[in-house]
C-alpha cells in the first residue's frame, strides 16, 4: 500500500474550516521543509569546503564539526510534519488494510490518538531539553557554539507535528462519522493497482 495526499491547491467545499487549516498549516509545512532542504544543500557546500580546504591549502574550516552536529536537527526534525502531511513515512498496514469502511477509519483514529499523545509528551520533554540548554549556557565542545538553536528546532518541529495530527484527527473523526464523505486534510490509502495506474499514467505525461 502507500499513501497518496489529498489536494492541497484548494480548499474542500465539504469541510471549508478544516480544509483552509490545512492548506495554511501546508504553507507552514512546505516552508519548513524548504529550510531543511537548504540546511542540507548548505552542509554538503560546507563540505566540499573543508575537503578542499584541508587537502589543498593545510587549512580545514575551524569547527567543521560543530557545525555538522548543531546542523543534523533541522534536517532531522523540520521536515517531519511534511512527511506526515503527504504520507511520506513507513507505516504498519497488515490489520488496518483488512479493515473497511468505518471500522478502519476507526482505527485511523485510534492511532491517530496515540501519536497525539507520543508527540505531545516529545514536545513538552524536548522543550525542557532546550530551556534547559539555554539557561546553562550548553555550547559545542570545538568552536563552542551555542546548542540551544538547535535544541529549539526540535520541540518547535514536533508541535507542528502535534498540530498535523490534529487536523488529521478531524479528518479521519469526519470519516468515521460518515465512510463516504470526500476525504478532507488526510493521505488516502492506494491499493497496489492504482499505484501502479498513477506511476504510467506521470511516466505518459513525463514522456
Amino acid at each position: 500500500m502507500s499513501m497518496n495526499p489529498d489536494r492541497d491547491d484548494a480548499p474542500s467545499a465539504a469541510a471549508p474550516k478544516l480544509s483552509r487549516f490545512h492548506l495554511l498549516l501546508g504553507k507552514v509545512e512546505t516552508f519548513f521543509n524548504l529550510v531543511a532542504a537548504l540546511f542540507i544543500f548548505g552542509l554538503m557546500l560546507l563540505g566540499v569546503a573543508q575537503v578542499l580546504g584541508r587537502t589543498l591549502f593545510n587549512m580545514p574550516i575551524n569547527g567543521y564539526i560543530d557545525f555538522v552536529e548543531i546542523s543534523i536537527s533541522t534536517f532531522a526534525f523540520l521536515g517531519v510534519a511534511y512527511c506526515q502531511r503527504v504520507g511520506g513515512h513507513v507505516r504498519m498496514e497488515l490489520f488496518l488494510n483488512m479493515a473497511k469502511g468505518r471500522l478502519q477509519f476507526a482505527m485511523e483514529v485510534a492511532g491517530t490518538l496515540v501519536g497525539l499523545f507520543v508527540i505531545g509528551v516529545l514536545v513538552w520533554y524536548s522543550f525542557e531539553h532546550f530551556l534547559r540548554a539555554y539557561q546553562l549556557g550548553d555550547s559545542t565542545i570545538d568552536a563552542e557554539l551555542p546548542v540551544w538553536p538547535s535544541k529549539l528546532v526540535v520541540p518547535v518541529s514536533f508541535a507542528l507535528l502535534w498540530l498535523r495530527l490534529l487536523v488529521q484527527l478531524a479528518g479521519y473523526g469526519r470519516l468515521w462519522l460518515d465512510p463516504l464523505a470526500e476525504s478532507v486534510a488526510v493521505p488516502r490509502v492506494m491499493t497496489a493497482e492504482e499505484l501502479a495506474a498513477q506511476e504510467i499514467e506521470e511516466s505518459a505525461l513525463r514522456g
